[in-house]
């Protein structure tokens, strides 16, 4: 008597479980073809129904919808395109220098630190191209303010000097659209070779700080606190940016140069490249007759002769010049450092 009746209830639930079923994979695909009217751009649809219902599932797909008003997310990278033609070089052994910007950034990147207001790195590279194009190329990053300010300031100084050169406004939107970016990359290029090609200009205050000091001022704090093998590649790269704008024994590239020294040989065990930076910064000195920088070479040359000595090189050659400043009547026992030195000239962070 009991046996139908069981047969009976188990046909009532095995229907129920039927329709539930049903109804789920009826749900699932009606939530699969809003999701693709949608535009579910960051995940994939399963064709698994049971993994279109699970929980995960539904909240990604949530995050992901876009209403069709929202515009596609901009890119994070701007690369400059391809030149449809090799740059012309010099073939009389002259030199052209070139500011070129081969990409930018949009900082931070999409979805990292909601908090701060998105903005443009422009990635400068500056090269000496002579009848081959340089091969090491220094490279720095600025913001759209950092232009901004070097132009205003110059303007300020020298209006006559800058009356033909455009400079790109600031703009409310559309900072980040690749046309814009550009735009402005091309408008720097052309200032920042206005300027190096006026030596009113070029030698002013202002234009020397855009160049390197984001770059020192990170690299003296990093000698403050002896992490010199952070600090020396900065230097590196600033003395070869200098070096390809400015006079080989000019005040801001002997200056780099000295303080690049200074880094190698702060530590008991010199840098690898302290005896090729120090050998550079002797030669350029010889013939040297800016009294102000000549305060660096007594130093220099002490430091110079303790390398030596480490080393295991001759230091007869650096003692020569030292007894011969000496019998023309200059003081070469100076007490201080080569870095003390430098601060006087140049007052930074590092601990002297």
């Amino acid at each position: 008597m009991n046996k139908p009746l069981f047969s009976y209830r188990r046909f009532l639930l095995t229907y129920k479980s039927r329709l539930v079923k049903k109804e789920r994979k009826g749900t699932a695909s009606m939530r699969a073809a809003m999701a693709r009217r949608t535009q579910v751009h960051s995940v994939e649809l399963s064709d698994n129904t049971e993994e279109l219902e699970s929980p995960e599932t539904i909240e990604s797909g949530s995050l992901a919808i876009q209403d069709d008003s929202v515009k596609e997310p901009q890119k994070d990278l701007w690369e400059r395109p391809q030149p449809t033609s090799a740059p012309v070089l010099p073939d009389d052994g002259s030199t052209i220098l070139r500011f070129e910007i081969q990409l930018a950034r949009i900082m931070p990147p999409d979805g990292e630190d909601l908090k701060v207001k998105r903005y443009v790195v422009y990635e400068l590279s500056i090269r000496q191209d002579s009848s081959i194009i340089d091969p090491q190329p220094a490279s720095i990053q600025r913001r759209y303010t950092d232009f901004r300010n070097l132009y205003n300031s110059l303007k300020k100084e020298f209006p006559s000097k800058m009356t033909t050169i455009y400079f790109p406004n600031k703009v409310l939107v559309g900072n980040f659209s690749p046309d814009l970016i550009a735009e402005r990359s091309a408008a720097f290029e052309s200032f920042l070779t206005h300027v190096a090609s006026s030596s009113a200009l070029r030698e002013t205050t202002a234009f020397l700080n855009f160049l390197q000091d984001s770059e020192l001022t990170k690299a003296c704090l990093l000698l403050d606190e002896r992490r010199n093998e952070m600090a020396i590649p900065l230097l590196e790269n600033c003395f070869r940016l200098l070096n390809k704008i400015f006079m080989d024994r000019s005040r801001p590239v002997l200056l780099i140069l000295c303080r690049l020294v200074a880094a190698c040989t702060m530590s008991p065990v010199p840098h690898h490249s302290a005896e090729r930076w120090a050998s550079l910064a002797l030669s350029r000195y010889d013939t040297l007759c800016d009294i102000d920088l000549l305060q660096l070479y007594i130093p220099l040359l002490h430091t110079c002769t303790h390398l030596w000595w480490q080393r295991g090189l001759d230091q007869k050659p650096i003692t020569d010049r030292l007894e011969e400043m000496s019998k023309k009547g200059i003081n070469t026992k100076s007490a201080l450092t080569l870095i003390q030195a430098i601060h006087k000239l140049d007052p930074r962070t590092e601990t002297i």
